[in-house]
């Protein structure tokens, strides 16, 4: 398994940026749903929009966590986590609860990450399922994170307007 998954989303994108504007995206699209069209989904068994946001409400959580311990810690491992197990609690929180977590989190982590790089870029750390990275790695998988389930959002978007 590659070390960033989702490197095929971020291209030559610049992964700060990314992460910079997807808080505004989100509500972007959210507000473009409207409050039906936050229960839709792609296709039956996926997530709906809203269980997208709380999905990434607990990344984003997940990601401040990493990214500290990458920081505090010399060669850091890092601990997984069951998606699928931590999403069976999303009936519990709202598409607005979501956003405000990622919002502010994101602007949380944003100026760890602006604080720490250049001189951590190459600071080594491991993924026990994607094997050896960099704290580069961590953002550029966040980046790439965003831009898959903003695509997401995107497509349920349209299809609601199409509908």
């Amino acid at each position: 398994m590659a070390a960033n998954p989702y490197a095929s989303f971020l291209g030559d994108r610049d992964a700060l940026q990314v992460i910079g504007a997807t808080p505004d995206r989100l509500r972007t699209l959210l507000d473009t749903l409207g409050e039906h069209g936050e229960e839709r989904a792609l296709a039956p068994g996926k997530w709906s929009a809203r269980k997208i946001l709380c999905h990434l409400a607990d990344c984003e959580t997940a990601f401040a966590f990493r990214l500290r311990q990458a920081l505090a810690e010399d060669h850091h491992v890092l601990q997984p986590f069951d998606q699928e197990k931590w999403a069976a609690n999303y009936d519990a929180y709202t598409t607005r609860e979501a956003w405000v977590v990622i919002a502010a989190l994101r602007k949380w982590n944003l100026r760890l990450i602006e604080s720490a790089l250049p001189s951590a870029k190459s600071k080594p750390l491991t993924h026990p399922e994607r094997g050896e990275m960099t704290f580069q790695t961590i953002v550029e998988t966040m980046a790439g994170h965003d831009l898959n389930h903003i695509g997401q959002l995107e497509r349920i978007a349209s299809q609601a307007a199409a509908s």
